[in-house]
């Protein structure tokens, strides 16, 4: 492993957490409870069909417009943001529109990354884009983008400002590492730092502003808020430290998606761009092969057989990038919960904050 990719997390010491699985089931939980309702009332909003494309994409509706008991996901971004306004020293429901704001931008993003990734599958469903077309993805997800601004901006407070600007700068960096993700397809190298930098602005950044969001519209300070977003930031990177991990050999049944899902689209994720920077046979093999499925075209690529994205799905694992991503996991997930000993909050909240980080170092979907 290169001397970047050792670098990474130095000051922390890796660990397994052990979850209380119970403990977050309850705070995901409460957090659907308390932002589903104004979540709803926001997507009513949307002229038709938009109304009804968004209520499908959300798991509310099936495509025959039946109501549906869906997956809506994990919610942690809703958790993040209720358990943000009770270290203010607020109430949950405080909390509640940017947990609602958080949600929707995420859902934005989501729903143009499947169109651009071509997914087809999201939530073990058909993807908005190949139930509804791809115009209707597009618009149902900047109606989103526009709609998490009017939430904000409708309190009418100064603390609605503060939270507004974050979350549009959050945003923007989002949009950011989704550009370098779609650029990185395409080269044969991409750098560990690299990596890092596009998936801190593709995930990182939303977690970072749903961790301090409630905060802010309860009134902490920017030094509080600051402080808020470096635990979502590192959050976010084990968050995708474990989406990369789960894109290559997640359980199909669990994850909703293909088997090797980030392989057949190509992508630079950790895993694979650890391997590439680790050396050796391995590491070697995978970079000559990765290079030939670089100039094949999309069509020559689609007729892979499930054989040849094992075939390079053991090599990245024999070369290092499964183990080292599942450190970096760790090491960020540690790096996050440290940085809540800057913050006085009531130990409960703490308590529940390193529970929320615990459970996504964890998971299995």
């Amino acid at each position: 492993m290169s001397t970047t990719a050792q670098n990474q997390g130095e000051t922390v010491t890796p660990a397994t957490p052990a979850a209380d699985t119970a403990g977050v089931i309850a705070l995901l939980e409460r957090g659907r409870t308390l932002a589903t309702p104004v979540l709803r009332a926001a997507v009513d909003r949307l002229a038709s069909p938009m109304d009804t494309v968004a209520a499908y994409h959300f798991g509310w509706i099936d495509a025959q417009g039946r109501p549906a008991a869906g997956d809506g996901g994990k919610a942690v971004r809703p958790a993040l943001a209720l358990l943000s306004a009770e270290v203010a020293g607020q109430a949950p429901e405080v909390g509640v529109p940017g947990a609602v704001a958080v949600e929707l931008v995420h859902n934005f993003s989501l729903l143009h990354d499947d169109l651009m990734d071509g997914d087809e599958q999201r939530r073990h469903r058909d993807t908005v884009w190949k139930v509804h077309g791809p115009a209707q993805a597009i618009l149902v997800g900047d109606a989103l983008f526009a709609l998490a601004g009017e939430i904000l901006l409708e309190l009418g407070t100064v603390e609605a400002g503060r939270a507004t600007r974050r979350l549009t700068s959050a945003t923007r960096k989002l949009i950011d590492g989704q550009a370098q993700d779609i650029s990185y397809e395409h080269r044969e190298r991409v750098t560990v730092a690299e990596c890092l930098e596009m998936e801190g602005n593709k995930t990182g950044a939303l977690l970072a502003c749903a961790a301090s969001i409630g905060a802010v519209l309860g009134g902490a300070d920017d030094r509080t808020a600051d402080t808020l977003e470096r635990y979502g930031y590192h959050l976010g990177l084990a968050f995708q430290a474990v989406d990369d991990l789960l894109g290559i050999w997640g359980d199909p049944d669990a994850t909703g998606k293909q088997t090797w899902s980030d392989l057949r689209q190509r992508k630079k994720s950790l895993p694979v761009v650890a391997a590439l920077d680790a050396g050796g046979e391995a590491s070697e093999r995978l970079a000559r092969l990765l290079a030939a499925d670089a100039k094949k075209t999309e069509a020559e690529f689609a007729d892979f057989d499930e054989e040849e994205f094992a075939a390079r799905a053991a090599l990245i694992e024999q070369a290092g990038g499964r183990d080292w991503t599942s450190q970096e996991a760790r090491r960020q997930h540690a790096t996050a919960v440290a940085a809540l000993d800057q913050v006085e909050m009531e130990d409960r909240v703490r308590a529940q904050l390193v529970a929320l980080a615990d459970f996504v170092v964890v998971r299995e979907r």
